[in-house]
């Protein structure tokens, strides 16, 4: 059976419901739904009696799909994909879609799922839906309470990789091959993924999955956003018009709460739950999100030539030995400017943050995910 993912307000009026007996499908108005939706029970559909209602909703897998994803192409790809996963996975689950109308849709989409019991929520795209999905795995800086008293373990997260980066899937070595990735869910294993979450005095906290990075990098994945329309050209292009005036910035970095220490002429910093990002540069190469730590790159006193030179060892990992290149493991990490300026960019896989200053702390096994 698939059911469409629908907001509370559109599913209450339409009243939505099919029966096992009778598979039926209702396409959903992909609205943004309010970010606390838990009063409302309607919006999983999967029976008319309340014990085969409860029964289905251990079942339920919600897929989270952005179709305007990697220039349409993840909307395409999904479409073609969905009748083989109903015939590998409509027996044994309830198969949701929600495809996403805008930016934090997927949020609101995975707290409500998580809320309601499902037994995963699978983010089927980039990073970007990815790093949206984790986020909704949280709220208020709490992990989001699964209301259904008779699941019997948490909501999982899973993920199809099909969009311009998936640089969390390469640390996984998993491949964009969606028919690997249903199998993966079909035999349902799991484990306990760490996740980092990021602070701000003031300001709710962020979470991240994969890499947060500061200052140049983070700057050239602000300007590379406005160009996915170029596919992985994207990240050149952000990162030539980074350069345009870029100066290396002094920094005070704490870490493991410690004494603050100055960084002269950073050129960026790179916390790494996992070991890609930008699309397949290996930028933080002993990163592990089983590990319970970060690995920290910090790049100090870089010129324009240097990453014309040094390119290859950062997109194959060997760059820890070059100079001015430094790393370490960590449990947290405070970052602030020096200057004051609120001029230095920070990101998390590839979401524009805001600026400086910021805390990063590791969240260990925070998630389980199907692996």
């Amino acid at each position: 059976m698939v059911c469409f993912y629908y907001s509370a307000v559109v599913a209450a009026s339409v009243g939505a419901r099919f029966s096992m007996a009778q598979p039926s499908v209702i396409r959903a108005d992909n609205n943004p739904m309010a970010p606390d939706l838990s009063s409302d029970r309607s919006v999983f559909r999967g029976g008319s009696s309340s014990s085969s209602y409860s029964s289905i909703r251990r079942r339920d897998l919600v897929f989270v799909v952005n179709p305007r994803g990697a220039n349409g192409r993840t909307g395409k790809e999904w479409k073609k994909l969905l009748p083989y996963l109903q015939s590998r996975l409509g027996s044994d689950y309830n198969i949701c879609e929600s495809l996403t109308s805008g930016p934090s849709h997927a949020i609101d989409v995975t707290r409500e799922a998580i809320r309601e019991g499902a037994d995963a929520v699978i983010a089927v795209g980039g990073d970007g839906t990815l790093h949206e999905v984790v986020n909704g795995f949280f709220w208020d800086g709490k992990p989001v309470a699964n209301q259904n008293t008779e699941s019997v373990h948490s909501t999982a997260l899973g993920l199809i990789p099909l969009g311009t980066g998936s640089d969390f899937a390469r640390t996984l070595g998993w491949k964009n091959d969606p028919c690997e990735s249903i199998a993966r869910i079909a035999r349902g294993v799991r484990s306990r993924v760490d996740v980092g979450v990021i602070s701000r005095e003031g300001e709710g906290s962020h979470y991240f999955i994969n890499v947060a990075d500061i200052h140049l990098s983070a700057k050239a994945g602000y300007y590379a956003s406005r160009y996915k329309r170029f596919g992985k050209l994207c990240y050149v292009i952000g990162a030539l018009q980074a350069f345009i005036g870029h100066r290396n910035q002094d920094l005070r970095i704490k870490v493991n709460e410690g004494e603050w220490k100055t960084y002269s002429q950073v050129t960026a910093i790179c916390v790494g739950n996992a070991k890609y990002f930008g699309g397949g540069m290996k930028i933080t190469p002993n990163a592990d999100p089983h590990s319970g730590s970060f690995e920290v790159v910090i790049l100090q006193d870089f010129k324009w030539y240097d990453f014309i030179l040094k390119l290859h060892r950062l997109y194959n990992g060997t760059h820890l030995s070059v100079k001015n290149v430094t790393s370490t493991n960590v449990y947290t990490i405070e970052v602030d400017d020096i200057s004051g300026s609120g001029s230095i960019f920070i990101q998390s896989d590839g979401e524009h943050l805001g600026f400086l200053p910021r805390k990063l702390s590791i969240l260990p096994a925070a998630i389980e995910m199907i692996s």
